[in-house]
């Protein structure tokens, strides 16, 4: 029997408490796996003593990470048609308890927020309130008295056995057909959608656009028609785009309370809740496994050290280097000349001396540009400073002029280039790569115009690539480069 979410479970339902459990039913995430991901951004370190903890029991591990991390209730991605539904139920006056198998602590945080329960029943650091656990917590209160629960996981299944009614929340399909086999009526309040597109949008899949600069040595060096250089960097690119959504996934799992905070990342998967964070975790040592074998399979020692390095260069950031005034920008820009410096190393080319130098500017400048619409945001939402950042309000400023100084530095480079005996040896006419000098100018004025205009998103690389000006100026370089090659 399958009951609308407004029909009462059965006559007299508010004589009967409504237990709800936590994890997965009234938050769509796990505090466990929540206080876990805080532990790895504030004290990594401790992530070591975590199997000691757990020999101890899951109640003492979560009572371990309770006492060492603050979780923000008020930033957790509730379920609004659970609280609507306990918010009915109270109003007409049935008693409400919030049952969990995270710890107290949490628990009552959650009800305290909240303001829906009358009582909380939790795990204490000695018996972990799940499944059999939960429902002879249950018994002590109720007795024999009659009961809902409302829960989403299969070791709900024991608490709903003893009940007279059951409320299923983003359940498998599985839990709700063994729900429904118990006997007792049945409300669904919300199903369980696919993880794949979730999945999908966590891999930030538009971020390999940024790994097109493996192409740069081979295109600049004339070799792009090398079909065992092309080979090579292609495997390089795919590496690199696996190891890229692996450490995007770590990046979100740190960020998943700040980005709650955000009004545009606070729809990110795990923010939102819409992907389990188990899952991300699994899913991001898979990508990793994958991109460190292709490159171990098929690229020399070479790209391969240079992809272990770019691992080690983006969770340093993601654990550190992100809360450092400067050096956060500073290792951004160099992550983008270390792509550069990937795919010559892959396809067997020489950098140009002339390339690392343009590429440190110019995409210093854009993490600038990052920084400065991230600060521009904040500035408009009254805060002083940038959650995970370094960065305050009032750095604004000097954010703008280092900016706009490395930008415009990138085109004297270019121009320094153009000028140098390089250029004669590589092209017929070089004199006409002055051409690229104006256009280069134009780009990065207008995306400093753009910012202090709060028109910027807060990434300028994914901007470019959806940019119809971007891709003007971007065709008009090519044809240039085309034309002085020609001979």
């Amino acid at each position: 029997m399958t009951l609308s979410a407004r029909q009462p479970a059965r006559e007299g339902a508010s004589a009967t408490t409504l237990y709800v459990d936590l994890d997965g039913t009234l938050i769509a995430t796990d505090l466990l796996w929540e206080s876990v991901c805080r532990l790895a951004q504030r004290e990594p370190a401790s992530l070591l003593r975590l199997p000691f903890w757990l020999a101890r029991g899951r109640a003492a591990l979560k009572r371990e990470l309770a006492a060492r991390v603050d979780v923000d209730v008020a930033t957790l991605p509730y379920r609004e048609e659970v609280l609507a539904y306990v918010r009915g139920e109270r109003a007409n006056g049935r008693r409400t308890v919030l049952a969990t198998a995270s710890d107290a602590s949490l628990a009552h945080a959650v009800a305290a927020h909240t303001g829906l329960f009358d009582d909380v029943i939790g795990s204490d650091g000695t018996a972990n309130n799940k499944a059999e656990a939960k429902l002879r917590a249950i018994r002590e209160r109720e007795g024999d008295r009659p009961f809902e629960y409302a829960g989403d996981a299969r070791a709900d299944l024991a608490i709903w056995r003893g009940a007279v009614a059951a409320t299923v929340v983003a359940a498998s399909p599985g839990t709700e057909r063994a729900a429904r086999a118990l006997g007792i009526p049945v409300r669904t309040l919300s199903h369980r959608g696919s993880a794949l597109r979730p999945a999908l949008r966590a891999l930030r899949p538009y971020q390999w656009v940024k790994n097109v600069l493996l192409f740069a040595p081979i295109l600049l060096a004339h070799e792009i028609g090398s079909p065992t250089r092309l080979a090579q960097v292609v495997a390089a690119f795919v590496s690199f785009c696996c190891v890229a959504s692996a450490t995007y996934l770590w990046n979100d799992l740190l960020d998943v309370e700040a980005d709650r905070r955000h009004p545009r990342k606070r729809e990110r998967p795990f923010a939102a809740g819409a992907l389990a964070i188990p899952t991300g975790f699994a899913l991001s040592l898979a990508l990793l496994a994958a991109g460190v074998g292709l490159s171990l399979a098929v690229l020399n020692a070479k790209a391969t050290a240079m992809l272990l390095g770019y691992l080690a260069l983006t969770t340093s950031y993601s654990f550190y280097f992100k809360e450092r005034v400067f050096l956060d920008v500073l290792l951004l820009a160099g992550l983008y000349t270390h792509r550069i410096l990937a795919g010559g190393a892959a396809a067997g080319v020489a950098v140009s001396p002339w390339l690392l130098a343009f590429s440190m500017f110019f995409f210093l400048s854009l993490a600038f540009v990052k920084r400065y619409a991230e600060l521009l945001g904040a500035k408009a939402d009254q805060r002083e400073k940038l959650d995970r950042r370094g960065y305050e309000v009032d750095d604004i400023g000097l954010v703008e002029n280092m900016g706009t100084t490395s930008g415009y530095m990138s085109v004297l480079v270019l121009a320094l280039y153009v000028s140098s005996d390089s250029v004669e040896r590589l092209y017929a006419s070089g004199g006409l790569l002055w051409g690229i000098c104006p256009i280069m100018l134009f780009w990065v004025t207008r995306i400093w115009f753009l910012a202090r205009r709060g028109e910027m998103t807060d990434d300028p690389v994914l901007f470019a690539a959806t940019d119809r000006v971007s891709y003007l100026a971007g065709a008009a370089i090519a044809l240039v480069g085309i034309a002085a090659a020609l001979r």
